[in-house]
């Protein structure tokens, strides 16, 4: 999933669940913790893995659940006071949805060994010759901005103008 489609797909998610939750919609400081949380994990791989060398995929340690329910759990000792807590369950939501919008691809494909990065570092995962961040947006293609992503931006962004644009209904 490319950067639009994890924040949309994070952003229609964390609204879903904040109106489950409690009822109300996203506040400005919890929809920028989950935007956040949606690009934290390639945030960390990408570079680490493209740039440094240092991991070996840019699908690795924080695309991992292991890494993920460590750091959460940690995270979970945040006081739930508002707007702390709020923020840091935010951001978990965000990162949560990335993982899943990563993992779609591959299980609807049932492509299971796709989904090995999610179980880094008990599966490994092979050393990728992605190039960095030039080459990779280079191999961007029309299905990448027309395809399903495309349509779940299309709704994050209707449903974001409704709640947040000035005059909307919400406001």
């Amino acid at each position: 999933m490319w950067p639009w489609g994890h924040l949309a797909f994070g952003y229609l998610l964390g609204s879903g669940w904040k109106r489950l939750d409690d009822g109300r919609p996203l506040t400005r400081g919890e929809a920028l913790a989950l935007a956040l949380g949606t690009q934290f994990p390639d945030a960390v791989d990408k570079p680490l893995a493209w740039t440094w060398g240092l991991l070996p995929s840019g699908r690795s340690l924080a695309h991992s659940v292991f890494t993920a329910l460590a750091v959460l759990v940690g995270a979970s000792f945040v006081p739930d006071d508002r707007p702390a807590g709020a923020y840091v369950e935010a951001f978990a939501v965000g990162w949560l949805s990335h993982l899943l919008g990563d993992a779609l691809r591959p299980a609807f494909r049932r492509r299971p060994s796709r989904l090995r990065f999610l179980a880094w570092p008990l599966t490994a995962t092979d050393r990728e010759v992605e190039g960095g961040f030039q080459e990779v947006f280079g191999r961007l293609e029309r299905t990448d901005l027309y395809g399903p992503e495309a349509a779940v931006v299309a709704v994050a962004v209707a449903w974001w103008a409704r709640r947040w644009l000035p005059g909307s209904a919400h406001e």
